[in-house]
């Protein structure tokens, strides 16, 4: 169906010329689900790009045929025949690639008339079966919804529908799942999977999701800096690897790197009824009360990671910044910090209480100030809480900081947007880790990432709690990273807590039905029994 031979992708720069792919090759069968995987940068995204030569001002060399038809030459009338019609896409953020201000319904609407020839009616009665086939929830409904107003899940199936509309017989899907919690992870892929078997048609999946690829693809190609290092049957690429690289990706999925929690250590957080509650606009003049964390009671103890997992909506991040007494809603229940009891403390006086409570969040680049560099960056907190430091004092400090996570002081005068993503949380540790705080929040720091630069950062973090004795509120919904990471687990549902436990108990025994669901809906299956 699909042959790339010594494919090459060069973009201008500045300096010159950057080549991105360099003489890439793999072949897709026709109903095949072939798996492209690779770490950021490792050119798997653009190689797809190319195949319907969407790269904007690139410049290409090598050979792409379709059914026997070479793309790269061919002209751009003939391009838009195949693009949606025979060649369909779907891309990995659908927030992005979606339009904003259309609903739904017309966006698969516009597919549908344009290479169908249908009218408006007969293409609303197809999106609307299209909308049913991939199982958004009230699909009628949903054909006159914005964007904004689905939950990212139900972007991608809106996507996948409309990568649907005119029967494709390659659909190219970039990182689907990516940023998705675990059970619409398992059912995103699963909808792939049906679909595929139902049309018969190839697909071509862009990812660095090992797990997945696993559990969905027939044969895989691996990619590093541009080119294809190994190709082969899934199975046997994931039981005998034969290049290097490969190796290291499989062998990437985080490992247990806890330390036991010092003998006689005293409580550091406690939350005893806590809430969080948020009023939204509704209607022109109404409003209605939203509850996001619901009388959460928790403990933890100095130099303890506690886990806290669950889908996204289920408050466990507005949970951690209610306990950093940052959340924007109205906060309600106690909370003591070292003994002290913090809930009702003015903001003069939680000034001082801020050096012992850092946060790290999901996304470094946003969390950075793209203006400041990183020593500004990382001694902020310095000129702050430590205002006897002097200038030289405290760029030494930063200095011995960077090296402590891996960064040289080469990096000082850099700015964020010249670090790559593990580099930037890298960056958002050591300017949290600095004022060695006795508790660091850590919301999602590693969702976005690869997984050898993901293993980097937990093996970094596990490393800078036992040399500091800082204690970990690790909020994620990645189930292997909190088995890798946590002395206890609590898993929230809708604002509550559903269940709390001992990680490898909570994980070999789960109570709750919940529980279950997430551990199974895991890739590869974190099933129950399994630690």
């Amino acid at each position: 169906m699909l042959s790339v031979e010594d494919l090459v992708v060069e973009f201008a720069t500045a300096s010159g010329t950057a080549r991105v792919v360099d003489g890439a090759g793999f072949t897709v069968g026709r109903g095949e689900k072939f798996a492209l995987v690779g770490e950021s940068g490792s050119g798997k995204t653009v190689t797809a790009l190319s195949v319907l030569r969407l790269n904007a001002d690139a410049r290409y060399a090598g050979r792409v045929a379709f059914d026997g038809r070479d793309l790269l030459g061919a002209s751009e009338r003939h391009l838009r025949g195949v693009r949606g019609r025979e060649i369909a896409m779907i891309f990995q953020e659908p927030m992005t690639a979606l339009n904003p201000v259309y609903p739904i319904g017309r966006q698969i609407c516009e597919a549908i008339e344009l290479h169908e020839g249908l009218g408006r009616r007969q293409a609303e009665q197809r999106a609307l079966e299209l909308l049913e086939r991939t199982h958004l929830p009230e699909p009628r409904r949903r054909l006159a919804s914005y964007p904004h107003e689905l939950s990212g899940g139900q972007r991608q199936r809106a996507m996948i529908a409309m990568a649907l509309a005119c029967h494709p017989k390659l659909l190219i899907a970039d990182e689907p799942t990516t940023a998705l919690d675990v059970t619409i992870q398992r059912q995103i892929v699963a909808l792939l999977d049906e679909l595929q078997r139902d049309t018969g048609m190839s697909v071509l999946l862009i990812t660095h999701d090992l797990p997945l690829v696993r559990t969905f693809a027939d044969r895989v190609a691996v990619m590093k800096g541009g080119c294809v290092v190994e190709e082969g049957a899934t199975a046997q690429v994931f039981a005998q690897p034969r290049h290097p690289y490969t190796r290291m990706l499989i062998d990437s999925r985080p490992r247990r790197a806890v330390s036991p929690v010092p003998a006689g250590a005293t409580p550091l957080l406690e939350a005893r009824g806590v809430g969080c509650r948020f009023r939204l606009r509704h209607g022109w003049f109404g409003a209605r009360a939203f509850d996001a964390v619901r009388a959460v009671d928790l403990r933890l103890a100095r130099g303890e990671t506690l886990g806290i997992v669950g889908e996204s909506g289920s408050g466990k991040s507005t949970l951690g910044l209610t306990l950093l007494r940052l959340a924007q809603g109205q906060a309600s229940g106690e909370i003591r910090f070292s003994g002290r009891r913090i809930d009702a403390l003015g903001q003069r006086a939680l000034r001082s209480l801020r050096r012992d409570m850092q946060a790290v969040f999901q996304d470094p680049f946003n969390s950075l100030s793209p203006r400041r560099t990183v020593l500004q960056i990382v001694e902020e907190g310095l000129a702050l809480h430590r205002p006897g430091l002097g200038a030289v004092a405290r760029r030494d400090a930063v200095v011995a900081m960077l090296d402590e996570v891996g960064l040289g002081a080469d990096a000082l005068g850099r700015y964020p947007h010249e670090f790559s993503g593990g580099q930037r949380q890298r960056i958002s540790i050591a300017r949290a880790v600095i004022l060695q705080p006795a508790l660091l929040v850590l919301d999602e720091p590693t969702s976005a990432l690869d997984v050898s630069v993901q293993r980097q950062v937990l093996e970094l973090l596990a490393a800078l709690q036992r040399r500091h004795a800082m204690a970990y509120l690790f909020i994620t919904h990645d189930l292997a990273v909190v088995r890798a990471m946590a002395h206890r687990v609590v898993v929230m549902k809708d604002g509550r807590i559903v269940e709390t436990g001992e990680t490898g108990a909570l994980f070999a025994a789960p109570r709750e039905a919940y529980t279950r669901e997430l551990l199974a809906a895991s890739l590869p299956g974190l099933e129950p029994g399994r630690t």
